[in-house]
């Protein structure tokens, strides 16, 4: 169901209890005050016309011929029919009939109620009445009452029109609202059109349509998020495109390879002695893919859940040594030569030793590939205040300054034309930086080309 639909229905519920409740509730209250007020208008003339005129019988200044006349003159000018009630219950003058009525063959107490509501007397009245009666004093007794009828119809009439008046102000502001809600939907519809025809064109993988938006509203913050949203998927798509093209190429290079001297030894083209140098370029491959695949694995778990750290307190020191040492026959063969130099000697810190040892053994690994021959590793410890400084440092060929940024992209790799000699998958460094990021810790380089590069990382003390 869309929206306009959903808003005209409840529109129509409103106005429909609206209605329902103002002339159910309402119009009790409204025919209350009517019959009210028609009381207080009735007392008001019956004890006028008992204190003005009726208490003139009793000083002998009227006639009883003379006050029917004087009922009737004044019964035609209020409107109202009005009888006058002896202290025998019986009504003397009666301004629409010459007939005496006993009133105690009809109510013994009317003369007694000041008010009475729907009364109907076969015979006298062709509808209800609602009647008021009021005392006539004459010296400090009780001689007679006035009492002035008014037909219930009259209220009714009333009532009617009053609520008529309600009901035509409740339309009014029911269209006004209806109005209301039109402009405001085609107000709102507008932005909102504009948002679902992005949304399409973002689910169909146009991430180059714009949304614009020129108010200065909850809109434009909304137009405003789905930009930055759009923005931020389409990084990840651009993303996803470069990394399955990077592995890709990654795997193929050296599955390339693999199935070519496989095929030409398994052929028996290759010379008995040439064997041996074909099947280490095969296990040279292997490794790489496998070195490749282990990297990956691990950047999955680090972006699926997050890093999980088992930290402890460790000797970095020993760490690198043992580390360094790994590394030993590799330098041997490039006649490359690690240094080790610590300011005490022994630093404890607090880190999780396995995800430090990898960070060692990546930044050392790349201090290798990228080391001239004849040259030095530098590593180095240092205390300062609540952490230990790691430093690994080559003299090799260096990082240019438009590069250096982008040597913790995933992939990324600085010499791609020497790439297929070196065992790098483009992986390592950003598995460094996504481990000390983990222990909330940094990592800097500085680099000049045709000089070296030295990484430099932060590590804290143990009860520092």
């Amino acid at each position: 169901m869309k929206i306009p639909v959903k808003v005209i229905i409840c529109y129509m519920v409103t106005v429909i209890v609206l209605f329902f409740c103002s002339n159910t509730f309402l119009g009790e209250v409204v025919k209350d005050r009517i019959v009210s007020d028609c009381r207080s208008e009735l007392l008001e003339c019956a004890t006028g016309l008992a204190d003005g005129y009726i208490v003139r019988f009793y000083d002998s200044k009227y006639t009883l011929r003379q006050m029917r006349d004087q009922v009737t003159m004044l019964s035609d000018i209020l409107g109202q029919r009005i009888w006058v009630i002896n202290s025998k219950n019986k009504v003397v003058v009666d301004s629409k009939s010459a007939k005496i009525l006993d009133l105690d063959l009809v109510d013994p107490e009317f003369v007694y109620k000041t008010y009475h509501d729907d009364v109907m007397i076969d015979g006298v009245f062709d509808e209800k009445m609602l009647a008021v009666t009021a005392p006539v004093m004459y010296k400090y007794s009780v001689k007679a009452y006035v009492c002035v009828l008014m037909p219930v119809r009259e209220t009714d009439e009333i009532y009617t029109r009053q609520m008529n008046a309600i009901n035509i102000v409740l339309l009014i502001v029911c269209a006004f609202l209806a109005i209301s809600f039109f402009v405001i939907y085609i107000i709102a519809a507008y932005p909102t059109r504009k948002i679902r025809k992005a949304a399409l064109e973002y689910a169909g993988g146009n991430y180059s349509y714009t949304l614009k938006c020129k108010t200065h509203d909850e809109y434009n913050d909304l137009t405003e998020a789905i930009n930055y949203m759009v923005g931020q998927i389409k990084q990840v798509d651009d993303y996803q495109k470069k990394f399955v093209a990077n592995v890709s190429h990654d795997f193929r290079s050296p599955l390339t390879s693999i199935k070519g001297y496989a095929e030409a030894i398994k052929d028996g083209t290759v010379p008995e002695e040439a064997r041996n140098k074909y099947l280490d370029v095969i296990l040279f491959e292997t490794d790489r893919l496998s070195k490749l695949t282990s990297d990956l694995l691990d950047l999955n778990r680090i972006d699926a859940r997050g890093l999980m750290l088992d930290v402890t307190s460790f000797d970095i020191n020993e760490a690198i040594k043992k580390t360094a040492a790994s590394f030993e026959v590799t330098c041997l063969k490039k006649k490359i030569n690690i240094e080790l130099s610590f300011a005490e000697k022994s630093t404890f810190v607090d880190a999780d030793l396995g995800r430090i040892q990898q960070v060692l053994y990546n930044l050392i690994d790349n201090a290798i590939k990228f080391s001239r021959a004849q040259t030095s590793i530098e590593i180095e410890t240092e205390e300062k205040g609540a952490k230990a400084l790691i430093r690994v440092k080559d003299h090799g060929e260096g990082i240019s300054r438009e590069n250096i940024k982008r040597i913790w992209e995933r992939f990324y790799k600085q010499d791609s034309s020497r790439g297929k000699d070196k065992k790098g998958t483009g992986l390592g460094l950003s598995i460094v930086k996504e481990i000390i990021a983990a222990h909330d810790e940094n990592i800097n380089v500085i680099s000049t080309e045709g000089v070296g590069t030295e990484f430099t990382f932060t590590l804290p003390i143990s009860g520092g």
